[in-house]
């Protein structure tokens, strides 16, 4: 143990709050205070199930909320918005008075205008506020950070967390397993009076999510051998964080920790973690069959399969992108079997808010023209004209806003235009549609669009969520330009820290490759 403090036999008093955001530094968009959902008070301690009074913990701590943040990803967050946030979740926490320790519920890639490690910079702010509040005991509050395995973890970040701990699975099904494991470790931990030791090291990869999804191997087995690690005596928590491959900073790339009481069990962990991640490198593979935008619309609709899931993954808003770019619908209305109508598609849901108005001015059965997308990533295309039908309406006040895995999910106005064959889902702002009720609306109204009932169903994602996986009779990764374009070599990365596969793929291929011996925290 780095050290031990006698274990309270009080009631604890333990913060919860954070801000989290996963944010593409080649995304146009840039996000304000207003796209994420803050939560404070009671909203707060009901986001979670341990913070209830049915929970075991409940005897044992008075939680205390501060401030959650939540934000769809998107670019990068504009550096007033940023200081909004942080000041107030600062000042929560110097005014909360004495804490033994505190639920830190962020991502983990949040990038901010003018800084090139948002959650260093934030939580360095929160570890000097906490560390001035002091605990009601006496000693130093624990830190404990709950975060997505797409995070980067500096080592300035690293340092004033005593605890951290990761999603294990991708797409993320554990996502409130993995904080309730972050509070849990740390009420243990306080109750225990230890203080443990992170072993830290960073790993000189950079993959997309969609090259590491736990669905495949080799992260398959990785991820599994976390909860063996955890099992043995003297460890904690074992994580792994692929980093986040669309943000341009020299903090972006793979790392892990293990946390324990044993340093020298825990720095043993880290390394053969560190150096099977480095040596299945090249093993890697799209988590499904991937061709470009026109090959993969040929291969669809060619397919007896139905209905047949394209993934437009460079513009996917809920890895970053700027939802908003119209190139998979130029595609898809190029291809005369959609534009004839001989071939049902349905496309959701490109942001623009200004075709969304004239569309809801025009009303339902109105024939309208639209210059679509192209607004806010204009780099790729430009808008699109579209003409139409308006086939449906739905009103943001008609749907409900929510927060699932991290990320949030307001209300939209959205229209559904008909051309051909094609039926396009415009929404006024950005939104993933990763769920069949997304599609189809409440049960009382809405857009009413099933896209079982479709051919084609063209979707603004990587690798698909569970619905949508389920749902799909087959599946291709279209690869798409856009801010989360998954060819991370033609995107220009230019200030990560090199060598890095696989912008250096063949880096250390001979010699004894990089070091990676793990530093005690």
């Amino acid at each position: 143990m780095t050290g031990t403090t006698p274990a309270p036999r009080r009631r604890l008093r333990i913060g919860i709050g954070g801000i989290g955001i996963e944010s593409s530094t080649f995304c146009p968009h840039r996000s304000t205070a207003d796209d994420f959902r803050q939560t404070r008070g009671q909203e707060l301690l009901d986001r979670y199930t341990w913070t209830r009074p049915e929970s075991d913990l409940a005897a044992l701590v008075e939680w205390v909320p501060l401030l959650h943040a939540t934000s769809l990803p998107g670019g990068p967050v504009e550096a007033a918005s940023y200081l909004t946030l942080k000041d107030e979740l600062v000042t929560r926490i110097r005014r909360a008075g004495p804490l033994d320790g505190l639920v830190y519920d962020i991502h983990g890639a949040m990038s901010v205008v003018g800084l090139t490690d948002a959650e260093g910079d934030l939580t360095e702010a929160v570890r000097a506020a906490l560390d001035h509040a002091g605990t009601p005991g006496g000693g130093r509050p624990l830190l404990s950070a709950a975060m997505d395995l797409h995070g980067n973890v500096s080592r300035r970040f690293a340092e004033p967390v005593d605890l951290l701990t990761a999603h294990r699975l991708a797409p993320h099904e554990d996502a409130w397993e993995t904080r309730v494991r972050a509070a849990r470790n740390l009420v243990r931990c306080l109750r225990e009076g230890v203080r443990p030791h992170r072993a830290w090291v960073q790993v000189p990869v950079l993959l997309p999510g969609e090259k590491t999804s736990t669905r495949l191997e080799p992260a398959k087995s990785l991820y599994a051998a976390l909860a063996e690690i955890e099992k043995k005596d003297g460890i904690l928590d074992a994580a792994m964080w692929v980093g986040y491959a669309w943000a341009d900073e020299p903090r972006c790339k793979a790392a892990i920790v293990v946390t324990g009481e044993d340093a020298e069990l825990a720095a043993r962990e880290a390394e053969s973690l560190a150096r099977r991640y480095w040596e299945a490198r090249k093993d890697f593979v799209f988590v499904g069959p991937t061709g470009s935008a026109e090959e993969c619309i040929e291969q669809a609709v060619a397919s007896d399969k139905r209905p047949f899931l394209i993934s437009d993954s460079g513009d996917n808003p809920t890895a970053g992108g700027a939802g908003d770019l119209a190139y998979m619908l130029d595609k898809l209305l190029a291809h005369d079997a959609i534009r004839g109508g001989r071939v049902t598609a349905v496309h959701p849901g490109i942001t623009d808010p200004a075709a969304v108005a004239a569309c809801f001015a025009a009303g339902v059965g109105a024939r309208v023209t639209l210059s679509v997308g192209g607004k806010v990533d204009k780099n790729h295309g430009g808008p699109y004209e579209l003409t139409g039908t308006v086939e449906a309406l739905q009103r943001a006040t008609d749907q409900k806003d929510r927060a699932e895995g991290g990320a949030y999910d307001r209300g939209v106005d959205m229209a559904a235009v008909r051309a051909g064959g094609l039926t396009v889902i415009l929404v006024e702002r950005r939104k993933p549609f990763h769920t069949l009720a997304d599609f189809t609306g409440p049960a009382d109204g809405g857009l009413g669009i099933d896209p079982r009932t479709y051919d084609l169903v063209v979707v603004k994602i990587g690798y698909l969520e569970p619905e949508l996986y389920d749902m799909a009779a087959d599946w291709l990764l279209a690869l798409t330009p856009g801010g989360v374009d998954q060819d991370l070599p033609r995107l220009g990365h230019h200030r990560v820290e090199r060598p890095l596969y696989p912008f250096d793929e063949d880096a250390y291929d001979t010699g004894d490759g990089p070091d990676l011996t793990p530093v005690l925290l």
